[in-house]
């Protein structure tokens, strides 16, 4: 018997046979994205879908999944299947996690929680961002509406000042996140010239500062409170939100603040993969933030398996950036991540539907990689390996 997964495929050709019902919003990925760009105001629209500079790095992403081809195996069992994966210690019904996004209330007004309510109603975690329009305390409070556990996790910008950072993380650990993820690459923003052409940076207008805003730390530093006195407070939070003096000395204190896992965000090079394990972190994320900070990067599913290699399961291996849909998902698993997080397409579906946009963009992604699985002649994520793909000339 299948897994519910591809299921859900089934259950819209059902809707059809039977009410003539169809899909209130795009099933495929590219007019998924299509209609949510046109959805958009000028600045989210650019936010949400730009990149540094010429976006070569955004297009090498894109590109490096096509170069991966998959080379499925015939006649082998895979009737009953499971996507399901330990990852940090906890148990997920697949390798698939919501990656970091800030700002999302620029897409739809319930933003985050929007977000961590579709992510709780499918069983993936959500990493909430440090930047997000919406405290800590309510997105988790958000994702644990429904009746299932889920886990989520919380990503880190770490600021100037030790206590302000300790500050963070010690919410999130209270407000029950399960990882804290450290950001290594956004220590100053990327050059993105659509940006700039609309002149639109969402924190000056006090989106995405609300960890800041209702953290005691911060509020210490202010001569008057953001509630009488918000550009001041813009101004304070523009002071501390990036530190680029920290090193990899600096993770020590961040071990004393937490029992939490600790996750490094935006790894590409073996070498910082081999001194992060000596660090002593628990997890990587071969990341290059979407293509959003370093034009001319290297594509991050082609520095996946050098980092995979360097680090030789001492430090589970997570992915992020340019994952556009199932298949890729698959990719990224056979080049060695232990799970994959998926960005850019549930922001086209919270744009698109709010809550229920992203439950069926997280639905569609989990249908879609429990087919390829089957197609590939696999029936288990744990099947999945190298051997599973093919490199394109």
């Amino acid at each position: 018997m299948s897994t519910p997964f591809a299921n859900f495929q089934y259950g819209i050709y059902l809707e059809g046979a039977l009410n003539g019902k169809r899909p209130s919003h795009p099933m495929g990925w590219d007019a998924l994205e299509a209609e949510a760009t046109e959805r958009l105001a000028p600045g989210p629209r650019g936010y949400l879908n730009g990149g540094a500079g010429t976006e070569d790095t955004m297009r090498a992403n894109l590109e490096a999944f096509r170069r991966q081809r998959i080379v499925p195996r015939m006649l082998r069992d895979v009737e009953t299947r499971s996507l399901a994966r330990r990852v940090l210690g906890t148990d997920l019904p697949a390798p698939l996690l919501v990656a970091p996004i800030g700002v999302q209330s620029i897409v739809h007004p319930d933003g985050e929680l929007a977000v961590a309510r579709g992510a709780a109603a499918t069983g993936i975690p959500m990493i909430a961002s440090t930047a997000s329009s919406y405290t800590l305390e309510a997105i988790a409070e958000a994702g644990t509406a429904s009746e299932a556990a889920t886990p989520r996790w919380y990503q880190l910008y770490w600021p100037r000042g030790r206590e302000l950072a300790r500050s963070l993380v010690e919410r999130a650990e209270a407000a029950g996140y399960g990882a804290i993820v450290v950001t290594l690459d956004t220590w100053l923003l990327g050059w993105r010239p659509r940006d700039l052409q609309q002149a639109y940076l969402p924190f000056l207008e006090s989106v995405g500062i609300a960890n800041y805003l209702s953290d005691p730390v911060f509020r210490s530093t202010l001569e008057k409170t953001p509630e009488e006195d918000p550009m001041a407070a813009v101004g304070q939070f523009v002071g501390v939100f990036s530190n680029p003096t920290v090193t990899w000395d600096d993770l020590a204190f961040l071990r004393e603040c937490t029992s939490l896992p600790i996750v490094l965000k935006g790894i590409l090079h073996a070498d910082d993969a081999r001194e992060a394990a000596a660090r002593g972190v628990d997890g990587l994320i071969v990341s290059n933030h979407g293509g959003r900070q370093v034009d001319g990067a290297i594509g991050a599913l082609d520095a996946l398996p050098g980092v995979v290699d360097a680090v030789g399961g001492e430090v589970e291996v997570l992915f992020d950036s340019g994952v556009r849909c199932g298949a890729d998902i698959f990719k990224a698993l056979a080049l060695g991540a232990r799970a994959v997080c998926v960005g850019r397409p549930v922001m086209w579906g919270l744009t698109v539907g709010g809550e229920e946009g992203v439950k069926t963009v997280l639905q569609s992604l989990l249908a879609e990689l429990d087919l390829t699985l089957a197609l590939s002649g696999l029936a288990n994520v744990d099947q999945i390996d190298r051997s599973a793909l093919t490199t394109r000339p």
